[in-house]
């Protein structure tokens, strides 16, 4: 049983080889100190930290993150360790919070090797420390213990390692933070756990986030469109296709929309606001989150940022946006249920009357008919009462939960952008635009896609029937602007991804597109000049390629220290200009093969292309076409979600008109890439 610790307290450990969990939500500094029995740190080699992470039976982080694992071996410690003291720090000097009072409450727990929680502790009631001693590790005779401290520092480590007894405390807490400034033993984050029951939130083989629309795959070429009763003239959206069920309906078949329009349900797995249980080898555990602030009686609770099961704040806010999603789809399900009810409802009355010969003329007739029409209205305004109760809630959730979005998360006009740094791990999902459906155009729902692509991208030059901006834009400027969204997207790719960590390649033959690739070229981020004309083209492709295989091979045979010293080991990006002009049958299988095999190796595929141009190829593109998610570069209603088949409106996320945000962050990638050297 789990022990919830209040500063003071402790609790027995029932073993001597621990894991201690640490989130916070934003970067700090984890480490620890071995002590005397008098508490008393002897020298620096009874200190573990950034730069010397590792000491006889214990491990610490090896740099600044939101979330930490220290491992403990309370029987390897050194002779004469009676304490081992859990430090928690802000790294002051690199951006961010100065004092613990800006962040969440950091949370910390102490864990078996199997993931069961032994204890853990909330720290609270912290103001201007910037740093704090979390937990202390004792023996007492026989028994080793853990005690919740929270005792806090104003004075930061230098201050705190002073207090401890170390000799030369500023020159070691001088060392740390240095450690963390110049990014020290940079790493990334391990994937979030994989559960039973959270398979259902972290699903990624369909690449899109769990709940964002199912698939993204067109239907299969030949298949007849379905299409919804009030929408006969556009095909169906996509749907996901019968090897790819979503995990919550086996089988593909969603469960059917609720009859009703009644309240949306906010306590599906995703959106509980307490964590399920910690299995082996997970990233931390986060505190549960305390629940929303109680509301007048008989009105909603207030919504807050981060109310949904995960180990870290952003994996909270990505289940707490599909769970948003989900809602979303249920609740305008419920609604157009009930009108399609009261719709039948009313047909059927009147039919009724209708069949009657005495009550076809009359006032019998007038005053059923008027019956049924009142009925019908009645239940139309109950259906759009429930329904605005709902909308209001989910507009509210999305005003607390859209300005605490971190920048992979953010649309570009999010104040987050304009405190940008470059960051030191990658991130678990990228937003690559945003849904809505028709009963509220104004309720956005960011679609995010799990990172490191799993698929790669369609960005359709193509003016679609759907879209009512596609078909009234000429060709020309179609293509301008599928150019400038596959640039955006690139921009943050690159943005997101550690320096030297992603690279973009970008193939256009008959630079047409050298207008909307001009932010990426100024910047000076782009692995090379763009690939023009028929030798270039074949060279790009033929680099890649090998790539692909070269690594692939290492994979296999299990020897991934053979491959080249001049390889690169980025993630690889690929933007494809003005497909298929310039590109001939051995280029297009090259194509598929990237798109097929490339993303498991970190080789990755972004096409710009029109559906409609590329058919001279016949079917020999169709794999092509199925094996990439299609984006439309203006608004568009090709996307379905996986429970009820909404057609969903997606727009892409472009920088506002006259914003210099875009140049801000590449400049800032730019230069951290000159320092790491790529």
């Amino acid at each position: 049983m789990t022990a919830e610790l209040v500063r003071g307290q402790n609790h027995v450990l029932p073993q001597t080889r621990l894991e201690i969990r640490v989130s916070a939500g934003k970067p700090i500094v984890a480490g620890a100190t071995l002590s005397d029995e008098q508490g008393k740190v002897r020298g620096t080699d009874w200190v573990a930290h950034p730069g010397s992470h590792q000491l006889p039976g214990l491990e610490v982080s090896k740099q600044a993150a939101a979330d930490h694992r220290l491992a403990v071996d309370l029987g390897a410690l050194p002779e004469g360790v009676e304490r081992v003291n859990v430090l928690l720090a802000l790294p002051v000097g690199v951006g961010g919070p100065v004092r613990f009072g800006a962040l969440a409450a950091p949370f910390v727990a102490v864990t078996g090797l199997d993931g069961s929680e032994v204890a853990s502790y909330t720290i609270t009631d912290l103001d201007a420390e910037s740093a704090v001693v979390a937990l202390e590790l004792y023996r007492r005779q026989d028994l080793w213990k853990v005690r919740a401290v929270g005792q806090g520092y104003a004075g930061g480590l230098a201050e705190m390692l002073t207090d401890q007894g170390l000799p030369g405390a500023q020159e070691i807490a001088t060392e740390i933070l240095d450690a963390v400034a110049g990014g020290m033993a940079r790493s990334v984050a391990a994937p979030p756990p994989r559960t039973a029951e959270g398979d259902r939130v972290r699903r990624t083989a369909n690449a899109t986030g769990p709940g964002h629309p199912a698939d993204g795959q067109n239907p299969p070429p030949g298949t007849a469109p379905q299409s919804r009763p009030e929408q006969t003239a556009h095909p169906r959206p996509e749907h996901p296709q019968p090897g790819h069920p979503h995990p919550e309906h086996p089988g593909g078949v969603p469960h059917p929309a609720p009859a009703t329009g009644g309240p949306v349900d906010y306590t599906h797995p995703a959106r509980r606001p307490t964590p399920p249980p910690a299995p082996a080898t997970t990233a931390p555990p986060v505190p549960p989150q305390q629940p929303a602030q109680a509301a007048q009686p008989g009105q909603p609770a207030q919504p807050i940022a981060g109310d949904a099961t995960g180990w870290s704040m952003e994996e909270r806010l990505y289940n707490q946006v599909w769970g948003m999603f989900e809602d979303l789809a249920r609740t305008a399900a419920a609604y157009r249920s009930a009108v399609d009810f009261a719709e039948s409802r009313m047909e059927q009355e009147l039919d009724k009357v209708l069949s009657d010969p005495r009550s076809r003329i009359g006032g019998q007739g007038d005053a059923a008919r008027e019956e049924a029409r009142t009925k019908h209205t009645k239940l139309v305004e109950q259906a759009r009462a429930a329904l605005e109760r709902d909308l209001a809630q989910l507009a509210a959730e999305s005003d607390v939960v859209e300005p605490a979005l971190p920048p992979s998360f953010a649309a570009w006009d999010n104040p987050v952008w304009h405190a940008y740094r470059v960051p030191m791990e990658i991130p678990m999902a990228l937003r690559l635009g945003d849904l809505h459906l028709p009963e509220r155009t104004d309720l956005r729902i960011p679609l995010l896609v799990r990172l490191p692509l799993e698929r790669g991208l369609w960005i359709d030059s193509g003016r679609t029937a759907s879209s009512a901006t596609a078909s009234l834009a000429d060709s020309d400027e179609m293509r301008r602007l599928a150019m400038d969204t596959a640039v955006a997207h690139a921009a943050r790719l690159l943005a997101v991804y550690p320096p030297g960590d992603f690279a973009v390649h970008v193939i256009d033959p008959a630079g047409a597109a050298a207008p909307s690739l001009a932010p990426l070229k100024e910047a000076g981020v782009l692995a090379g000049p763009p690939a023009a004309g028929a030798a270039a083209v074949s060279e790009t492709l033929a680099k890649l390629t090998q790539r692909v295989d070269l690594v692939q091979m290492a994979v296999r045979a299990g020897a991934a220290d053979s491959l080249p010293p001049d390889l690169d080991t980025a993630e690889q990006l690929l933007i494809v200009s003005d497909f298929p002009h310039g590109f001939d049958d051995r280029a297009v299988t090259q194509l598929r093969y990237i798109a097929d095999e490339g993303p498991s190796v970190g080789v990755h595929l972004m096409m710009v292309a029109d559906r409609e141009d590329a058919a001279e190829f016949g079917p020999v593109l169709d794999p092509l076409w199925r094996a990439l998610l299609r984006l439309t570069p203006v608004p568009d209603d090709h996307l379905a979600d996986p429970w009820v088949g909404h057609a969903w409106t997606y727009e892409p996320a472009l920088t506002p008109p006259g914003s210099e945000v875009l140049q801000q962050v590449l400049g800032q990638v730019a230069d951290a890439r000159r320092a790491w050297g790529r």
